[in-house]
């Protein structure tokens, strides 16, 4: 296999993992909070392509198109849910989400 060994591949998906996980349990602000979840769609999609590259299998590339297509719909119902925050609370604060009726 030439490029990328397997080992440093998931390293780095599994450090992309964490920021991201980190980022989404220590912020409150909705931009971070989705910028959080994003990083960690993509640690999950390296992951994938490391596994099906590493082993010869065309299944990573298919299960990232998956992540690809979950990620676009996320941030569009996120983008949503920020564009409601703001203009129902002029707010980006997540706990402003328990407010919200209706």
């Amino acid at each position: 296999m030439n490029g990328v060994p397997l080992d440093h591949a998931l390293v780095l998906a599994s450090i992309l993992f964490t920021l991201g996980l980190a980022g989404l349990m220590i912020r409150r602000n909705m931009v971070f909070v989705l910028m959080s979840l994003e990083i960690m769609l993509n640690a999950a999609g390296l992951a994938f392509i490391a596994g099906g590259t590493a082993w010869g299998q065309p299944e990573g590339q298919a299960m990232f198109l998956l992540v690809i297509t979950l990620a676009a719909a996320e941030a569009s119902v996120g983008l949503a849910l920020l564009i409601q925050l703001n203009q129902r609370f002029k707010t980006l604060d997540t706990d402003a989400v328990s407010r919200m009726r209706g």
